[in-house]
């Protein structure tokens, strides 16, 4: 069964081979070694004139690549932890992102910038962030992250196509995981529902009416699916899940679907959303999805399940403890019901 990683190569092999337009570059990406995570290993050795290893500097990575995108180009950035995405602030946002909008539609910025993400692999402050949170919004921005559903290559390709700058959400949990289906392992008793037309969502449905909705997105829906398995046996309470692929701009209806569903027995619709994100609770994705749902959906009830609002730390209770886990999921769950 393929993995994450496999279908991510995959798709940059494909995209080089499809297309002459596409380039590959960041640190130490060349063969043997293949990159931090392994996500370009062999992609040199095919491509050699156009899988290029770079200086140590995100801005220059990222400035260099948006130069390349306005030429005609369809560059492909690796950060290699996505913590350095602080260092490409400037050229993405200040820069690549407004660039259509500033030349009256007379250019576009076809790039993309891949970022590993997140935590628990006991890498620290500097090296275990999930800082996406910080470009959501952004006006000319899109935002995707891939997770286990799906097919990971296909959402990465589609933002290779894409027109427009594209950040890249890669959780480094992900990477080993195989892809998922329902109706097989621990998904057996859900029902797989997809939608969108080149960033899909994914709603997973329980064999009974919801409770509850769970919104997440990446590495965050293994802890959702382990939670929500979990309140299913040993609470007799059904979530259903909603998966993001596109962070940003948001289109949440089949969030709003999937909350009409939500009921109290005996008192009619009584909605409940959960959201759960790996980037720290204040001001996070969690906060605006929430605020979006209150504004669109009467009597709604919410909890969010975050990280806490510290530094992550190298020992693994410590990061553990900071980090949001399944049973995060379960407490705040039980607290809607």
């Amino acid at each position: 069964m393929s993995t994450v990683l496999e279908a991510l190569n995959s798709a940059l092999l494909t995209a080089l081979e499809s297309d002459p337009r596409v380039y590959v570059l960041g640190e130490d990406i060349l063969d043997p070694y293949g990159g931090a995570f392994k996500v370009t290993r062999g992609l040199s050795t095919r491509f050699p004139g156009r899988v290029l290893t770079t200086p140590i500097s995100e801005a220059a990575i990222v400035g260099a690549a948006a130069g390349m995108a306005l030429r005609g180009l369809r560059p492909v950035a690796e950060i290699m932890f996505g913590d350095f995405v602080t260092l490409i602030a400037d050229q993405v946002v200040n820069h690549a992102a407004k660039f259509r909008w500033m030349y009256n539609e007379n250019v576009r910025v076809p790039l993309v910038v891949r970022a590993p993400m997140g935590g628990r692999r006991g890498y620290g402050p500097t090296h275990s962030q999930s800082l996406e949170k910080m470009f959501l919004g952004v006006p000319g921005l899109k935002v995707l992250a891939p997770s286990a559903l799906g097919d990971p290559g296909a959402l990465l390709l589609a933002a290779i196509a894409d027109d427009d700058p594209v950040l890249f959400v890669e959780h480094k949990l992900l990477y080993t995981r195989p892809l998922l289906q329902a109706g097989q392992g621990d998904l057996a008793d859900f029902t797989l529902e997809s939608g969108g037309e080149l960033f899909p969502y994914f709603v997973l449905r329980p064999p009974y009416p919801p409770r509850l909705t769970i919104a997440t997105y990446g590495y965050n829906f293994e802890l959702a699916r382990a939670a929500a398995l979990e309140l299913m046996m040993e609470h007799e309470i059904f979530a259903e899940m909603v998966v993001f692929s596109q962070l940003s701009p948001f289109d949440l209806t089949p969030l709003f679907d999937s909350l009409a569903r939500t009921l109290r027995p005996g008192s009619g619709q009584a909605h409940r959303l959960l959201t759960v994100e790996e980037g720290t609770l204040t001001l996070g994705w969690g906060a605006e999805v929430a605020a979006r749902a209150a504004e669109a959906v009467s009597g709604l009830r919410v909890r969010r399940v975050a990280a806490r609002d510290l530094p992550i730390a190298n020992a693994r209770p410590l990061e553990d403890a900071i980090l949001p886990q399944a049973q995060d999921i379960v407490a705040a769950a039980l607290s809607l019901v």
